[in-house]
């Protein structure tokens, strides 16, 4: 007998909120790269059974968040030096042309919109409170996919940047608390101007000033996952 369509509908809805509540976890650093997933306790948690979690995590895996280890279970996953030098590369490659498509379809308003992100950007990392910053990074590339009006692109690029935080969290050698403000400021003057080199040129300025903050060597991955090792049981 066939499943009820709403009892499929309710487990796609699920599974959804499964994966987005994961996503974004990984995503702000709450979950860092070699953290075990615990399946009993999402499952707990949604109230649903582990067949449909383990649908969910197999999301995740084919989005290379997590990876399943023979034996062992799921984690949140480690990504090699090469993987986060190709997705270094891939983004600058996605960035460029998302503001190719941007220049052919920004309006008036859309440029209010992104001069908005920056101020609000400028806002948040000078605020003197300890204010969850982790909420405006990457706003500002997710409206110029947006304007850019490609799903496709989109898709693509938000996994991307998904990925990247867990190279960000793996390699990066010195910790810098800013968004790159100035650098999108200087990118919508540029779409202002209708001048497609400039606003690529800084684009990649600033995805360079990114990449520059990692140090790509199977030593500092190890020594990350060593030192978030050290935090948590020492907070234990």
């Amino acid at each position: 007998m066939a499943e009820p369509l709403s009892d499929i509908e309710e487990a796609e809805d699920v599974t959804d909120r499964i994966c987005a509540t994961l996503a974004t976890a990984i995503g702000e650093g709450a979950l860092k790269p070699g953290s075990k997933i615990i399946e009993e306790a999402i499952a707990e948690h949604f109230g649903v059974s582990r067949t449909v979690v383990r649908g969910a995590l197999g999301v995740l895996q084919r989005d290379r968040l997590l990876e399943r280890k023979r034996n062992r279970g799921t984690f949140v996953a480690e990504p090699s030096v090469e993987e986060a030098k190709q997705l270094f590369e891939a983004r600058r490659a996605l960035e460029r042309t998302t503001l190719e498509l941007v220049l052919q379809r920004i309006t008036p308003a859309d440029l209010d919109r992104l001069e908005a992100l920056t101020e609000e950007e400028l806002r948040v990392y000078h605020a003197d409170h300890n204010a969850p910053k982790s909420a405006s990074v990457g706003q500002f590339h997710v409206e110029l996919s947006r304007i850019a009006g490609n799903a496709v692109l989109s898709e693509m690029l938000a996994k991307l940047v998904a990925r990247l935080s867990l190279v960000m969290a793996l390699y990066e050698d010195e910790r810098v608390d800013d968004c790159g403000a100035e650098h999108h400021r200087a990118i919508v003057a540029a779409l202002r101007e209708k001048d497609l080199k400039k606003a690529q040129g800084l684009m990649d300025t600033h995805l360079g000033d990114i990449e520059g903050r990692v140090k790509l060597t199977e030593g500092q991955g190890e020594r990350h996952s060593f030192v978030s090792l050290l935090e948590t049981f020492s907070r234990a």
